[in-house]
């Protein structure tokens, strides 16, 4: 998160009156504006302490600047704000929960909120901030954390979708134009009609300067095309999507990983790394989630495929001119996964008024516009979203690739609360997979059944 991008088209004017245009009506509920001063009940010291836990240093930094405006006009309530690794964060959260010591707010995702509702952890968001208060926010990102019409976290983060950054400067040193990006398609085995596997080749470079499409390419890039790899939210979903695959079936109830067409999307990408060698050895990119982003930013990779939750370490660590184009379509089309971040409620909290003062809070335009102000993420709150693009207009990038993805509806949902209790017994065999020890075939075969215990031994929960 340290230098700045440059050269990069501006064209968020859309998304800003867009954002305008849906928030404008929002004050009629109440929703979109902090909620009027209340004094809590006082503790021992004269004051409420509430703590709300995150994985996320950029957007705690919003956070503290909010609570200490929420602070000044509810000066009875201190909000205390805690980070925790998201390595380590579910199996603290686990840990406090079973200890009856988790904090009154804390930040779930897609993959971990259904068991803690189904157990009776969270509270109600409906019944605690009224239903009408939901219009405020994104809609994609209610609808992800309603079960059976019931909201279990107030929408923070909104993702938006899946897109392509580009080193500008190396793709004019290959002689390649960015406009052909926004067209770029994938077949299965590399086939007709695939036009993404030769520019990611012309882009691929060994130590002698020669292509990954030159005979004499030694195998051995010092610059990738690409960051194909075992990476769930930025690759390998997306993939399945635009093959007309998915993780989980339309109810979220079982798993859907070993299908001819999700055998295909896998093999394209699998052969990406080991085969065409466009992008790093999985060796470093399983050990390393930010590997390939940290290749991309050092200005050895020229292309790579991410989410706005990398928007900000790119324009801080790139020293080269880059630019955003739309993610590669598939047979299907260009299909993106699309996520969003809730702050849920503490049904055990000692302290149920304040903490419901506190997400009121983080539920309205004052409270959540710190988080897009410095352009750290995607306020969930409508009438915040606007600082978020303002911010990056600000630095000349143009985000509405990642939003154009979403535009046209061909979305892959989200992982639900099944996949957390599948995820750790199937990411090492897609790792072996990803190295070549396993075939695609076998990978896949082996991680359904895995994953489908899961849901036998009752330690999923189907939704």
């Amino acid at each position: 998160m340290r230098s700045r991008p440059s050269s990069v088209t501006v064209a968020v004017a859309v998304c800003v009156a867009v954002v305008a245009g849906s928030a404008a009506g929002i004050a009629a509920y109440g929703a979109s504006r902090s909620p009027e001063p209340v004094a809590a009940s006082p503790g021992r010291h004269g004051d409420v302490t509430v703590t709300v836990r995150l994985w996320d240093e950029a957007v705690a930094a919003g956070y503290e600047k909010s609570f200490a405006t929420f602070e000044r006009d509810n000066p009875t309530i201190h909000v205390d704000v805690e980070v925790v690794p998201y390595a380590d964060y579910a199996a603290a959260l686990d840990a406090d929960v079973d200890a009856g010591d988790a904090p009154d707010v804390y930040w779930l995702n897609s993959a971990s909120y259904a068991d803690r509702a189904e157990a009776g952890d969270l509270l109600d968001v409906d019944q605690v901030l009224g239903a009408s208060a939901r219009r405020a926010w994104s809609a994609p990102v209610t609808e992800q954390y309603t079960v059976d019409g019931r909201l279990w976290g107030v929408p923070q983060l909104s993702d938006g979708g899946i897109a392509l950054y580009y080193n500008a400067d190396l793709l004019a040193a290959d002689g390649v134009d960015p406009a052909v990006l926004d067209d770029l398609t994938w077949a299965p085995g590399g086939g007709e009609g695939d036009t993404l596997l030769p520019v990611l080749e012309q882009l691929t470079r060994d130590a002698q300067g020669r292509t990954a499409a030159d005979p004499a390419f030694d195998g051995t890039p010092v610059q990738y095309g690409y960051n194909a790899g075992q990476d769930l939210q930025a690759i390998w979903l997306d993939y399945l999507g635009s093959n007309g695959a998915s993780l989980e079936d339309a109810a979220g109830t079982s798993f859907e990983l070993d299908t001819p067409e999700a055998r295909e999307a896998f093999q394209y990408v699998v052969d990406l790394v080991q085969q065409h060698r466009v992008s790093p050895p999985a060796a470093l990119t399983n050990a390393d989630p930010d590997h390939s982003r940290e290749q991309f930013t050092s200005g050895h990779m020229a292309l790579f495929q991410s989410g706005l939750y990398s928007l900000a370490p790119v324009a801080a660590d790139a020293d080269f001119s880059w630019g955003v184009a739309h993610l590669p379509a598939g047979p299907e089309g260009r299909v993106s996964v699309s996520n969003g971040i809730v702050a849920s409620g503490n049904a055990h909290t000692p302290h149920r008024d304040a903490t419901a003062r506190v997400l009121a809070w983080l539920g309205s335009t004052d409270g959540s516009e710190y988080i897009g102000a410095d352009g750290a993420a995607v306020p969930a709150v409508l009438g915040a979203q606007a600082a978020y693009y303002e911010h990056w207009a600000d630095q000349g990038v143009d985000v509405s690739p990642f939003f154009d993805a979403l535009a046209t509806g061909d979305t892959i949902p989200a992982p639900t609360g099944i996949w957390g209790d599948a995820q750790p017994v199937v990411d090492p065999v897609l790792d072996e997979m990803f190295l070549g020890t396993t075939s695609v075939e076998e990978a896949l075969a082996r991680a359904q059944e895995a994953a489908t215990a899961t849901l036998e031994d009752g330690r999923g929960t189907p939704r």
